[in-house]
């Protein structure tokens, strides 16, 4: 499926750790809804019953050879593609999803050291022509968002990577934003979630409504 096929939109909400992404999907799931939207709020990994199984080894086991890990991203982005995000789309429902194949860029590739040909073509592989229709990059300074992201508890064994790594990933998704500033726009997440959703629903507006 391309994106000139499709019926529904493709929102993408990317960024590091305690980013607030969660937060803005279920908020901005609710605005569009409110607007009359047909609107199906998921996340990766996961999203479908076989890739919350992979979700589970990603987020509680390691650490993976980085190739290994992409591959393991992309398996379980495939399946959340063919059981829900296409079906979805497809059907005239838009789709909010927190996280896509920017984070594995950000994450696998400047956090872990995988080259961006393995990342293009495992993209080409599991992605085919699809691409979002807008991507929501919430930029946080790694400190504020570990704080935040620790202060929930049981963290995850990307959260507890060290201070670099974060760093990388951060400057890594600001680098993926200007490459593409058709398809992305940063959005600054130290602000209240209230500002912050006003300013993805502005740029809903704009980039996909007018």
């Amino acid at each position: 499926m391309t994106r000139t096929t499709a019926k529904g939109r493709f929102i993408t909400l990317e960024g590091g750790e305690g980013a607030g992404k969660t937060t803005l999907s279920r908020a901005l799931a609710g605005a569009l809804a409110a607007r009359g939207r047909p609107v199906l709020r998921t996340r990766e990994p996961g999203g479908a019953p076989g890739a919350e199984a992979i979700r589970g080894l990603l987020l509680g086991r390691g650490p993976w050879d980085p190739v290994a890990e992409a591959m393991l991203h992309f398996a379980a982005r495939r399946e959340h593609l063919a059981r829900t995000v296409l079906p979805a789309l497809e059907s005239g429902i838009w789709v909010v999803c927190d996280r896509f194949a920017d984070s594995t860029l950000a994450y696998q590739g400047a956090g872990q050291g995988l080259s961006r040909d393995v990342w293009e073509r495992l993209c080409d592989l599991a992605l085919g022509a699809l691409r979002p229709d807008l991507t929501l990059v919430l930029d946080l300074p790694p400190e504020r968002g570990m704080g935040r992201a620790l202060s929930r508890g049981d963290a995850n064994r990307y959260e507890q990577a060290g201070d670099a790594f974060h760093a990388r990933v951060r400057a890594a998704f600001l680098e993926i934003a200007a490459r593409e500033p058709g398809r992305c726009a940063v959005l600054d997440a130290g602000q209240p979630a209230e500002a912050v959703l006003g300013s993805a629903l502005g740029l809903v507006t704009e980039r996909l409504e007018g």
